[in-house]
């Protein structure tokens, strides 16, 4: 070997990174945060649809239409974006140009990833501030309102209720399985576009493991609640469970939008799972893209 060649290192921190810039980059560009502008119109527009409810009333409904909204716009945001990848870098041949370089391919994936990843992150933390500015902006006018209409005895009980029942810290710990949750989604869409054909059976697919992640708890329930299930709807059950994430886990969030405070045994236990299912269809992805011829 030539001792004056450059020596390419089989895994590069700096590689994935840039990697992952350019991808931020590329997804900011097509324009993806039109999310967060539909996702802050409605947030306005259930705060103003409950003008005519209690105190109680409004911030449930703010706090249910907001945490809902996050979820929603978030898997969208990751699903859309990591489903465009690989079929967007082969059409612009931008792969073959990146992978004619020493980057191996599983640094190709996992920068690709890290890139859809902060960009679910930032648009959770963009929507999270607007979720908290409304409800922050109609907590100090239910504030005003009730200091005007409320006898002095009573509106020192009357604030804390309301300040109470505004926004809690509770609720980031859900934004947190929120995100979570759509960081796992993503993953797997990368998983299947690391083999369909294209985009769109991509995006039809990852729906299919979305529903089916949120009712398979209740199926296996039904299935096997009787106790009279065949060996072989056994097997079936518990392979669905095994490849495909059990997502009502992730619908705790609907308890902390009630004020439920969750025990912290339990967040860091959906956690775990959440991150090890990430990791092991992130795998998964990387082994079946080595073995893809391009």
């Amino acid at each position: 070997m030539n001792p004056s060649s450059p020596v390419h290192s089989l895994f590069s921190t700096r590689r994935i990174a840039a990697l992952a810039h350019n991808t931020l980059l590329e997804l900011v560009r097509m324009r993806v945060f039109y999310f967060i502008l539909l996702f802050a119109l409605m947030v306005i527009g259930s705060s103003l649809f409950t003008v005519n409810f209690s105190f109680q009333e409004q911030f449930q409904v703010l706090k249910d239409v907001g945490l809902g909204a996050i979820s929603i716009f978030s898997w969208l945001l990751g699903l859309l974006c990591t489903a465009l990848l690989l079929p967007k870098d082969l059409e612009d041949r931008t792969l073959y140009t990146i992978l004619a370089k020493p980057v191996p391919r599983f640094e190709y994936l996992l920068g690709k990833l890290l890139g859809v990843f902060l960009l679910i992150g930032i648009a959770v933390a963009l929507m999270s501030l607007v979720f908290a500015g409304v409800l922050g902006l109609r907590e100090q006018q239910v504030l005003a309102e009730t200091a005007r209409s409320t006898p002095p005895a009573d509106l020192a009980q009357a604030l804390a209720s309301i300040r109470a029942s505004a926004f809690q810290w509770n609720l980031l710990p859900g934004i947190a399985l929120i995100y979570l949750k759509a960081v796992l989604c993503a993953t797997f869409t990368l998983l299947i576009s690391t083999f369909a054909s294209s985009s769109v059976f991509t995006v039809l697919v990852s729906v299919v493991v979305y529903l089916v992640g949120h009712v398979q708890g209740i199926a296996r329930e039904y299935w096997l609640g009787g106790g009279d299930a065949s060996p072989l709807i056994k097997v079936l059950v518990a392979l669905v469970a095994l490849i495909f994430p059990d997502l009502q886990l992730f619908n705790i969030v609907d308890e902390i939008a009630v004020g439920t405070v969750v025990p912290m045994l339990l967040f860091w236990k959906i956690t775990g799972f959440g991150v090890l299912y990430t990791l092991v269809y992130m795998l998964v992805a990387q082994v079946v893209f080595s073995t893809r011829e391009l």
